[in-house]
């Protein structure tokens, strides 16, 4: 089957870190699987698809992803693939747009990432994206509170399905620490500096915590200048460090001794699964998409209470038994979203709405 995934671009975030991760297991079940970007600007996940043999197609370098010349480049390949698979808001708009101008006889699959969006709360948006989703043979959800917010949202739940997002487990799992022989304390965030990230909870917490633990963030984006100046103004910089987009995500969890996701909101985050997976305990902000995978294994503490979360990352540091029950759930807990099974649904979607191919 000829597959094409659809994304804006490779710069940094889950989706374009799915990208990664999905494709290459998707050939490895026997499909023909391309990518398309909007932005073709070079990237490390872009090196890394390209070193694993999946062919990227851009449509420019740079530029708005709304712009209206992505239709047009769209319209070339509406009719080369069996099915079309859309991420991201300016993708999944444009797709249907394409197919209706082309008469494109690819399927149209999307990918719904998050559990919410700041769109969702006007009604000239409602109307759209009911039209935008309508045009599409299967819905995929990446998490149960994602469907559910989804289906509010639209008024049905036509064509939509739940596959849960996966990464490659083996890959992060480490021994669990024993912090008891600990005196210095790493934690980490793995997320890209955007509003929805909210690093700003997790540096204020920084600021309660005694001097022998240091933050870093691994990731870049639009918001890196006030996250530098946030830092600066509470006198923390040489205990936070920005480490920007780095590709051995693995080794850097492997030297951290706590993991944190401090998110407004979440669909089904590859960092959370990741950070669970490498056998240090995962702290999460108390909100959708996040609560779902992490309560019962992992800790939660209370959207955007910075005092909350610093006593919850001393709490784990200097009480080893809890320490390592907390990694030992959480371990547990990401074993059950590996990227194998992933792709195993997503190709019985892809073969369910092309039964003949």
């Amino acid at each position: 089957m000829r597959i094409l995934h659809v994304i804006t671009s490779l710069r940094t975030g889950g989706a374009e870190h799915l990208m990664v991760d999905l494709l290459p297991a998707l050939r490895a079940l026997g499909n023909d699987v391309e990518l398309l970007v909007f932005d073709g600007t070079p990237t490390p996940f872009m090196q890394q698809l390209e070193e694993e043999g999946v062919t990227i197609r851009h449509l420019g370098l740079g530029g708005s992803p709304y712009h209206p010349k992505n239709i047009i480049g769209l319209c070339k390949y509406m009719r080369r693939y069996d099915v079309v698979h859309t991420h991201n808001t300016a993708c999944q708009f444009f797709a249907p747009i394409a197919k209706m101008m082309t008469l494109g006889g690819a399927k149209l699959v999307t990918t719904e990432h998050n559990a919410t969006n700041r769109r969702r709360g006007k009604s000239i948006f409602k109307l759209i994206d009911r039209w935008m989703y309508a045009r599409y043979s299967r819905i995929i959800c990446i998490a149960q509170q994602t469907y559910q917010n989804l289906t509010a949202h639209l008024g049905t739940n036509k064509n939509m399905t739940v596959i849960f997002n996966g990464v490659w487990v083996d890959s992060f799992l480490h021994a669990i620490k024993d912090v008891a022989k600990e005196t210095e304390f790493v934690v980490s965030m793995i997320a890209g500096f955007r509003h929805q990230k909210d690093q700003d909870t997790l540096i204020r917490a920084m600021a309660q915590l005694p001097g022998n633990y240091s933050l870093q963030l691994v990731g870049d984006g639009p918001r890196r200048g006030e996250l530098e100046n946030l830092i600066a103004k509470l006198q923390l910089g040489d205990r936070v460090k920005l480490l920007g987009i780095r590709t051995d995500i693995p080794d850097i969890l492997a030297h951290s001794d706590v993991v944190v996701l401090s998110s407004h909101w979440e669909g089904l985050s590859l960092s959370s699964i990741e950070g669970m997976a490498s056998g240090r305990p995962f702290v999460a902000s108390d909100v959708d998409g996040l609560r779902e995978i992490v309560k019962g294994y992992g800790i939660l503490f209370p959207h955007q209470d910075y005092r909350a979360l610093a006593s919850a990352i001393r709490q784990l540091c200097e009480t080893p038994v809890e320490y390592r029950r907390v990694a030992e759930r959480c371990q547990a807990r990401a074993k059950q979203y590996d990227i194998s099974l992933m792709a195993k649904k997503y190709n019985e979607v892809y073969q369910e709405i092309c039964p003949n191919l």
